[in-house]
């Protein structure tokens, strides 16, 4: 079986709670814990979007054995790709070996913050660019850089682990594919296609990890947990191409007013059938993912979820 971990939702959730739910995590015995990294929330129902690095330094402090991971950051507008080299070195001394750096090409969403977005085609040229720059920092080199986009008089990343950081890398088709394939240590997909991991392996990425992630909403109510989806993620099956060129949570909720309960609830398991959020996880390691993360919707039933995850959730997926 993958192996599977928990999401951390910056949407849905404040800077403590999310500390709280990643340290309940690894006691359940959930092996990874992934994090969003946005500015803004999807919608205003979901209320919350902290700064996601300072979270993410907060839990690889409070604890010692999951794997923690980016999912995903864009580091090509809110972030310099020399200052997200430099965040990621810290994070892997921090979290003693355990991080892995999760990259995409981003979502206007969440970097339009600090100025136009970029057509899909300039987004992937800067994305690739970014790795170019990252990557060298990383492994210790002093960078001199000048591209098309991205410029590096000098720099030098002087707090770095031993352990090597990875540097997983989304992909949505054969362009972003053939990127994860040149410069990642491993591929991020949000669907359990097959199709994806064949491009990712057709560009060199053949025996490399590659992760997933699975949105659930558990509940002893289907019908509530269907409700709370509903409100909270309706605009998860309207694709990527819609989804990362809208510009905030206002666009969202305009886009997503005539997604029925039926159409979110057909991508998100909800309520109480263990086998039903089994089936849609193991899908994921049927396609040929390594690892995948389940990303429980609603802040209000984390508490409970864990206990759900320790007593039937983790040992029914590890039966498999």
């Amino acid at each position: 079986m993958v192996a599977v971990g928990y999401s951390l939702l910056c949407e849905q959730s404040g800077p403590k709670d999310l500390v709280d739910y990643a340290i309940r995590a690894e006691e359940v015995g959930y092996e990874q814990i992934t994090i969003s990294d946005h500015y803004y929330p999807w919608l205003d129902a979901q209320g919350h979007s902290p700064y996601a690095w300072s979270v993410l330094g907060a839990v690889a402090h409070a604890t010692s054995r999951a794997e923690l991971m980016t999912y995903i950051t864009c580091p090509t507008r809110r972030y310099h790709p020399a200052v997200v080299a430099q965040k990621a070195a810290t994070m892997q001394l921090l979290a003693d070996g355990r991080f892995v750096l999760g990259l995409g090409a981003g979502e206007n969403l969440n970097e339009h913050v600090v100025g136009p977005w970029p057509h899909v085609r300039e987004r992937h040229a800067m994305l690739a660019e970014a790795c170019e720059i990252i990557r060298p920092l990383l492994d210790g080199e002093t960078l001199t850089y000048s591209g098309e986009y991205f410029e590096v008089p000098e720099a030098y990343v002087w707090d770095r682990s031993e352990t090597r950081v990875p540097m997983a890398i989304a992909l949505s088709g054969p362009e972003s594919a053939g990127i994860a394939g040149e410069y990642g240590d491993g591929a991020i997909a949000t669907q359990p296609e097959a199709r994806l991991l064949r491009l990712f392996d057709d560009a060199g990425g053949s025996g490399k990890p590659r992760y997933g992630q699975q949105p659930i909403c558990w509940g002893p109510d289907e019908a509530a947990a269907r409700k709370i989806a509903h409100e909270q993620f309706p605009w998860f099956g309207m694709g990527w191409k819609v989804n990362s060129n809208l510009p905030n949570p206002a666009a969202f909720a305009d886009v997503s007013q005539f997604v029925r309960e039926e159409d979110v609830a057909g991508g998100i398991p909800c309520g109480p059938d263990t086998d039903k959020h089994v089936e849609a996880i193991a899908a994921f390691a049927q396609a040929g993912f390594t690892h995948v993360s389940v990303l429980q919707v609603g802040d209000a039933s984390q508490r409970d979820f864990f206990d759900w995850s320790a007593s039937e959730l983790l040992p029914a997926l590890r039966a498999l």
